[in-house]
């Protein structure tokens, strides 16, 4: 192999926002994410529903009228 060409290898920690941290290695460094395995509702069999910016209420009025058609 080639010297001096490969990205450095070095400890990393990914953050959820739910607080778990993951110490792995990598070459990009500290992540930070949304979403891991201690909290995505496949793992845990909770289902969240995030409504960000009122999506739902959002799709209701607009379609609302379609079923009085």
């Amino acid at each position: 192999m080639k010297k001096n060409i490969h990205p450095e290898y070095k400890e990393a920690k990914i953050t959820c926002v739910c607080g778990n941290v993951i110490e792995t290695r990598s070459t990009k460094g500290d992540t930070k994410v949304e979403i891991c395995s201690k909290c995505h509702p496949f793992f845990t069999g909770k289902q969240k529903i995030m409504d960000t910016a009122g999506r739902i209420e959002k799709f209701n009025r607009r379609y609302a009228n379609l079923e009085q058609k």
